[in-house]
């Protein structure tokens, strides 16, 4: 069972999505040896290539530990952009809007602010039918998710980090009680510590150590458009879809599919798509339909699970949602964990301990 070279880290991350980019770049930052360990052929093949990579710091959906860790984000990716120079990210805000209406829409959080008539107008003025009022979140942003990963992959391996591409790790390879490395397409690469940030492959591969860690994979629909520069000038989340410019003449949507959804034909999303944007703005008729593809992002049902799976620290797992929006906050907390040995405070409440049966 598996041949080729041993190599010896510190550290084998699985998974070459952002958030295991962002612990390898971390990591390699701070001195560690570390391998990086891909199935695909370049980093980001998996679901984070086909994330909407919308990120921001309040609003939305944070469940369990993921609250303790949201006034971060902004900050965190700030600094990657000063760090690395291939980082770039759109902050241009973000304006949402719902079909109902309750008494709780009124009271938001620090940082949102609701917005109606002529502001409506200012923040996207090609809106042919804008709601009475929305939300603006002035601090929201977005990036291009294969440019970052690659660009934290990058710096890692600058730093000395060994990066392994077809290499999907088959399983954890197991000394008694103890996880000594993983078994992997391109062999054995022994580790003191594994740190598992392989999306939904993540409860797969750590369950002879931590059973039934509960995962939705709800599918999403990502489509890219080519578009008129400036058509949408921040992130639109409405009812019937989100849509944001990834970069100039080029639009990102998300459309909701039902669950269960095996398949979706192009045609059927063409038209969709830009039935759903041509009817929303105006100026959006010379719209052109480029591709689709259907996301299965990794949900946890009580929020991230983050931490180490066993008491002697020989395995670490890291599966959130969204990775995107968490993963430089998580790869620079995971990396103080490993090097320095002390918990962090901000992931106290996404331990993988308080899921054991």
């Amino acid at each position: 069972m598996g041949q080729g070279k041993r190599i010896m880290s510190a550290v084998a991350v699985v998974g070459a999505g952002i958030v295991g980019a962002s612990v390898a770049y971390h990591l390699a930052r701070r001195g560690v040896s570390v391998t990086l360990l891909d199935r695909g052929p370049s980093p980001a093949t998996g679901v984070t290539g086909k994330s909407f990579a919308w990120i921001g710091g309040c609003g939305g959906d944070w469940p369990g530990g993921a609250r303790d860790l949201r006034e971060s984000v902004g900050a965190d990716y700030r600094r990657l952009e000063t760090e690395l120079a291939d980082v770039t990210v759109r902050w241009t805000g973000s304006l949402t809007w719902t079909e109902t209406r309750d008494g709780r829409e009124s009271r938001l959080e620090a940082g949102r602010f609701w917005v109606g008539g002529s502001d409506i107008a200012t923040l996207e003025p090609n809106l042919r039918n804008p709601p009475e009022r929305a939300v603006h979140t002035p601090s929201d942003g977005g990036v291009d998710p294969v440019a970052v990963t690659n660009a934290l992959v990058d710096a890692a391996r600058t730093l000395g980090a060994r990066v392994i591409h077809n290499s999907a790790v088959t399983s954890l390879a197991m000394s008694g009680q103890r996880v000594e490395g993983v078994w992997s397409a391109t062999g054995f690469h022994a580790a003191e510590t594994v740190v598992l940030t392989a999306g939904t492959d993540t409860p797969t591969l750590c369950e002879p150590l931590l059973a039934g860690v509960p995962v939705a994979t709800p599918p999403v629909c990502l489509v890219r458009l080519a578009a008129p520069a400036g058509l949408i000038t921040s992130i639109v989340a409405c009812p019937d879809f989100e849509v944001r410019e990834v970069r100039d003449g080029e639009l990102l949507l998300t459309l909701p599919l039902a669950a269960g959804t095996a398949a979706t034909s192009s045609e059927h999303v063409e038209r969709n798509a830009l039935r759903q944007v041509r009817t929303a703005f105006r100026g959006s008729d010379s719209c052109r339909f480029l591709g689709h593809r259907i996301c299965r992002p990794p949900m946890p049902a009580q929020g991230p699970v983050i931490g180490f799976a066993e008491r002697d620290r020989s395995v670490y797992v890291a599966l959130m949602h969204s990775g995107m929006t968490l993963a430089p906050t998580v790869g620079r907390l995971i990396a103080d964990e490993l090097v320095t040995g002390r918990p962090a405070p901000e992931l106290r409440r996404c331990r993988p301990r308080r899921l054991a049966p």
